[in-house]
């Protein structure tokens, strides 16, 4: 039966060939059956052209009266591991493999690899001679940019490449929050956060911590705020009568009460209040070139969040003709 022929293979690719497409869903001809791409699983942008062939990821095969409805996608991240194992012999040998994977279809995806052979490097494998292998599958998704990463069991090392292209000056965890806060040089910030957040918002799902990113200067200016606040040192003393605190610097300036206090380190927060950006997928994300223009140059990214190795760090970005190391 055709049903029996589909039952179990949800997680495959298929490829097909675009019979129609309307505003709600695309069919494909697979040979025997027909598959259904939904409007909802299409990439934004994507128009599927009638007779041109097609990969798409099975997500659910159902049994109908008129025989298998086999739902595809082209957005589910699962797409971009089999494509990858398609062109990676390591990848469907399980030599090398793909720990993580975070997308916005249609603008850009951020994969971390892992090997198991330590004579292979798992970047390198997936990019191929002069990026041939990656560039195929970009190609398959119509441009869409991919960033490869090293994965790595140390989470300093593998949240400083997952914000890869920017270079990382040091991550500090807040395990209680789930925050990684990341400290970039200055002139780093805008490639770290990227365009509209998204290498930062990318980076947060693929390393499962929330990021906060915050430049030197902003680290800076942080630490010498409490450092020099009426509250770095001096005593909290208790009025017995009233049972009220009131705050006494140790350098002899003007004591405060614990309004004044609260008031003042709120003040001192808010100079240095992050950039907040939500981790859910957006929907229509702008441009995803990684360059400071058009990013925040002067907010932080504050608490984005998810979805050691002797490997050497190594990120390939390939959108166009080049692997960029």
């Amino acid at each position: 039966m055709k049903y029996d022929e589909y039952a179990g293979r949800e997680g495959d690719i298929v490829t097909g060939i675009i019979q129609q497409t309307d505003s709600r869903y695309t069919l494909l001809d697979l040979g025997r059956v027909e598959a259904l791409l939904p409007q909802s699983e299409q990439v934004p942008y994507e128009r599927p052209e009638p007779n041109s062939r097609l990969k798409a990821y099975i997500v659910e095969v159902r049994k109908t009266a008129k025989g298998p409805q086999i739902v595809v996608s082209r957005t589910h991240p699962g797409l971009i591991r089999e494509l990858f194992k398609l062109e990676v012999p390591e990848i469907s040998d399980g030599i090398v493999e793909m720990k993580a994977c975070a997308r916005e279809p249609g603008h850009r995806t951020k994969i971390a690899v892992w090997s198991n052979d330590t004579n292979i490097d798992p970047v390198g494998a997936c990019v191929g001679a002069r990026g041939a292998r990656v560039r195929q599958v970009v190609n398959e998704l119509r441009g869409e940019k991919i960033d490869i990463v090293p994965f790595s069991d140390d989470q300093h090392d593998f949240v400083a490449k997952a914000l890869s292209p920017a270079k990382v000056k040091e991550v500090r965890f807040h395990e209680v929050e789930g925050v990684a806060e990341v400290v970039v040089p200055d002139h780093q910030l805008s490639l770290a956060i990227g365009r509209e957040g998204q290498n930062a918002r990318l980076a947060a799902r693929l390393t499962g911590w929330r990021i906060d990113i915050k430049s030197e200067t902003q680290i800076f200016d942080e630490e010498n705020a409490y450092a020099d606040g009426d509250w770095a040192e001096g005593e909290w003393v208790t009025d017995p009568e009233t049972g009220e605190q009131t705050w006494v610097p140790a350098d002899g300036s003007e004591a405060m009460s614990a309004d004044d206090w609260a008031t003042a380190a709120e003040e001192a927060e808010a100079n240095s209040e992050d950039l907040s950006i939500e981790t859910s997928p957006i929907e229509d994300a702008g441009s995803t070139e990684d360059d400071e223009e058009g990013a925040p140059d002067s907010e932080n990214v504050d608490n984005l969040e998810p979805e050691s190795t002797d490997h050497d760090e190594k990120t390939e970005e390939v959108g166009e003709e080049e692997a960029i190391n």
